[in-house]
């Protein structure tokens, strides 16, 4: 006699239906609450507010600077989780924790941190300043803080997937002729790329929604400092609400293609490995 199987959930349609509605309240809705209220003005006044010189000087201060700190965190974050996931020293639950500080510490005091570490007078900006680099009040300042808040996402996404990778590969490798930059290459990367490139886009998308640690250390002159996030609040303050809802419906959609091809582009080069 067969026994049926029962799962511990309820049926599909039950379980469907509640994580639809889930995702309708706290994700669908607003969105799309937000896109019909950038075009309450209608279409020449969406064009005007989010395709203005100072927005598009905004965005490329805002996208670039978030694509500059998620590669270093990419290449600097493999290096801390690789630590933490093959090596036992003294102090690592410390540094462990510690990595997850920007989670825990609220971002106006972050960018208040950083401001004062990173002024012309501070421990780190004095030195840059006879360097010729100025640290706060600048784009060096916006990358730095983005950095900051960026770092938990690339080594809390990669220190599992190191540890499922068996050290009884790069030591096969080894003994076959492999030197340490193609054991790197071509048995460590293949396995882990694509939580690495995950890493990458959660590191990304949370530095261009970034505001809190920014403002403070950005300096905030247009076409110079000021991000996309700081153009939307400032509009909300002067009650221009469908200006301010113009500029995130443009940051939104950019961030979604970022995050399509991303994916589009993980589960290719997923398939190639495999393939290989």
């Amino acid at each position: 006699m067969k026994i049926a199987k029962r799962s511990a959930l309820p049926a599909f349609g039950v379980t469907f239906g509640f994580g639809f509605f889930y995702m309708c309240l706290l994700i669908l809705i607003p969105l799309a609450a937000l896109a019909a209220k950038s075009i309450d003005g209608g279409y020449e006044t969406f064009i005007e507010a989010a395709f203005s010189e100072r927005a598009l000087a905004a965005y490329k201060i805002s996208f670039s600077a978030s694509f500059f700190a998620a590669f270093v965190n990419a290449a600097f974050g493999f290096c801390i989780a690789w630590v933490l996931a093959r090596y036992e020293f003294f102090g690592k639950n410390i540094l462990d924790a510690l990595v997850d500080m920007p989670f825990a510490l609220p971002t106006a005091v972050a960018g208040i941190a950083l401001t004062t570490l990173y002024s012309s007078n501070g421990l780190l900006g004095a030195p840059l300043e006879t360097m010729g680099i100025k640290g706060a009040f600048s784009y060096f300042g916006i990358v730095v803080a983005l950095i900051f808040v960026g770092v938990p996402f690339t080594v809390r996404t990669l220190v599992p997937a190191i540890k499922e990778l068996p050290k009884e590969i790069e030591e096969a490798a080894s003994t076959l002729g492999a030197k340490g930059y193609q054991v790197f290459w071509k048995v460590i990367i293949p396995t882990i790329w694509i939580a690495w490139l995950s890493g990458f886009v959660l590191s990304f998308a949370r530095a261009v929604g970034e505001y809190g640690s920014v403002v403070f250390i950005a300096g905030n002159l247009p076409f110079q400092t000021e991000i996309a996030p700081l153009i939307i609040v400032t509009k909300l303050e002067q009650y221009e609400y469908i200006e301010s809802a113009a500029i995130a419906v443009v940051m939104l959609f950019v961030s979604l293609i970022f995050l399509v091809l991303t994916d589009f582009l993980g589960k290719k080069l997923g398939n190639a490995g495999v393939n290989r």
